[in-house]
């Protein structure tokens, strides 16, 4: 079972971030001679599965540096009973607004050059009771350019590499879509089949019924 609601039809496509390097349409400072041009990632979507907590910090983390952002690894939540991690919450590293700390004696200490803007971009994931990690909210938009940085620069190779990924967790999200709409339909000719039977003995029973009227009537 997966966690994509079929309610959520604008969850289920799939949908690719197209990043224009060459342009350099998300942020300033891309020059015109990165090797790969356009890449293709997959972007989250509610009702996503990851294996381990690891996989979709990699996943966010991918995501964050090739749209032009930063991930932190932000607040967790655990397990009443065995202490273990059951949800996290990435964010980007411009969440939030910084706070002035204050010393023992209530004095401010001295200020450091904060990143934090007040973005509420984030992928919030939970563990389910199969084990596996959920997506179970994510918000999209920032409230800053992003910049995409020199290092994205690879050659076509590992653009087309990148690429292959991207498309590959795609078609696995999309076998799991069919796998839960499979289950749900079988479901539902079941129930359906049951209801049948149901509906059958009762209009049987009912012409038996007036049967055996019309037979009284016929014999008075």
């Amino acid at each position: 079972m997966i966690g994509t609601r079929i309610g959520d039809s604008s969850q289920d496509t799939a949908e690719l971030v197209d990043v224009n390097l060459a342009a350099g349409s998300v942020g300033d400072g891309v020059g015109s001679d990165v090797g790969c041009e356009q890449r293709a990632v997959a972007e989250p979507r509610v009702g996503m599965e990851f294996d381990s907590e690891d996989a979709a910090k990699k996943f966010y983390d991918e995501y964050a540096r090739h749209l032009g952002f930063k991930m932190r690894i932000d607040q967790c939540r655990r397990s009443e009973v065995d202490k273990k991690i059951i949800s996290r919450r990435l964010s980007c590293n411009k969440e939030g607004y910084y706070t002035k700390a204050k010393n023992q004696f209530g004095q401010i200490r001295k200020q450091h050059t904060s990143s934090r803007q007040g973005c509420n971009a984030m992928m919030l994931v939970r563990v389910n009771k199969f084990g596996k990690w959920v997506v179970t909210r994510f918000e999209k938009e920032h409230t800053h350019p992003l910049v995409l940085s020199a290092c994205l620069s690879i050659n076509e190779g590992d653009c087309k590499e990148r690429r292959i990924e991207a498309l590959t967790t795609e078609l696995k999200h999309q076998d799991q879509l069919i796998n839960f709409y499979r289950e749900h339909l079988s479901t539902f000719l079941k129930d359906l089949e049951q209801q049948t039977e149901v509906l059958s003995t009762k209009i049987q029973v009912a012409v038996n019924n007036v049967r055996e009227i019309e037979t009284k009537d016929q014999k008075q």
